[in-house]
């Protein structure tokens, strides 16, 4: 089953998000912050954005606030703060939390799998990367720390571009 089957999410700003767009497409999925010491990994994926949108990929941000209060903006602020710093084009989606009882059933989907280490479960901070296939399968968890040029990811990235 794809993880955007049945999947209800709005986009940044506003209306749906449309989740079942990206069948078809390679995506990182990352859960992103505007006040983290992770925050400068947006320049890569925004790399990543230019170099693969043209072959059927798109990084997918997904803001959170759960990690320390990092993402406290409004919609319009997180667009005009990943826009302005960053130069950010790929989408985004509306706010969510990513875990505990409010855990967004998109988010429910990704969790399940596990990253190199074998962890599986809870986000652990901001900017916890997903590779999304274009059938919508998880093939693919990297923690926080693993930025988004990094050899492996890159070439997990590139082993399931559809084009």
């Amino acid at each position: 089953m794809s993880v955007y089957e049945n999947v209800e999410i709005s986009a940044l700003q506003g209306g749906p998000a449309n989740l079942p767009q990206y069948e078809g497409k390679a995506v990182l999925l990352v859960n992103v912050a505007s006040k983290c010491g992770l925050t400068p990994q947006y320049a890569a994926l925004e790399e990543l954005q230019s170099r693969y949108a043209g072959r059927g990929f798109t990084v997918l941000g997904v803001p959170c606030n759960q990690f320390m209060g990092q993402e406290p903006g409004s919609a319009e602020e997180i667009a005009e703060f990943c826009s302005a710093t960053y130069g950010v084009t790929f989408p985004m989606t509306e706010k969510i939390e990513v875990n505990g009882d409010d855990r967004h059933p998109l988010y429910e989907r990704l969790v399940t799998a596990a990253d190199a280490e074998g962890h599986d479960g809870d986000i652990r901070w901001n900017f916890e990367k997903f590779v999304i296939s274009p059938k919508g399968e998880v093939v693919a968890r990297f923690s926080p720390q693993v930025v988004p040029d990094a050899p492996e990811l890159v070439a997990t990235i590139e082993a399931h571009l559809p084009q």
